[in-house]
């Protein structure tokens, strides 16, 4: 059950995971669910948090010198108000104020989206569950990529995605759907 006032976070929905570096993707629908998200928070004045990758690596199209790379997709752009948490590595609360602003603000229950399953979203998703918040995790707004492993086996994205839920689902967080969320905010 979702507790009173959530923070929504909105994990690097960025212009660089649009880059053919990543390979295909599932869930072409994530953004559209985010935005839905991202609208029933703002009617109801709740705190949204982004966070917005800046790699340190050249090659990366999130390199913090790739403006390109690093500025948010249009259809969930951060408005004015909303806090951003700029950060160089997987999860979104190592070297930002992330966890001592929601602990400030008396936030225990976050509601995580964004990009990729199986980079930012999964790695602050576990850590969000050790830190001690109710984490949900909504599934149809987050997206995966392909990935082939060391031994050459390729796996889809949708593959990596149920995968990703199935290693998350009751030891980090409980993954639900849009539709669940908004159900249990009538």
């Amino acid at each position: 059950m979702i507790e009173n006032q959530p923070a929504l976070l909105v994990l690097d929905v960025q212009k660089g995971f649009d880059d053919p570096y990543w390979g295909k993707r599932n869930n072409l629908e994530a953004e559209n669910n985010i935005l839905t998200l991202l609208t029933e928070w703002r009617k109801r004045n709740w705190t949204v948090i982004y966070s917005q990758h800046l790699s340190l690596e050249p090659q990366s199209p999130f390199h913090y010198k790739n403006p390109e790379g690093t500025e948010f997709k249009d259809s969930t752009k951060p408005l004015s108000g909303e806090v951003i948490m700029q950060k160089n590595v997987n999860s979104a609360f190592i070297g930002t104020q992330l966890e001592t602003f929601l602990k400030t603000n008396q936030i225990k229950t976050v509601v995580i989206t964004g990009l990729s399953t199986q980079h930012c979203v999964s790695t602050t998703t576990r850590m969000s569950g050790n830190l001690g918040f109710t984490t949900f995790l909504v599934s149809d707004a987050t997206a995966a990529y392909e990935v082939t492993d060391h031994n050459g086996t390729y796996y889809t994205p949708e593959d990596i995605h149920q995968t990703e839920l199935a290693t998350l689902h009751k030891e980090f967080a409980t993954i639900v759907k849009t539709s669940d969320i908004l159900n249990q905010l009538k």
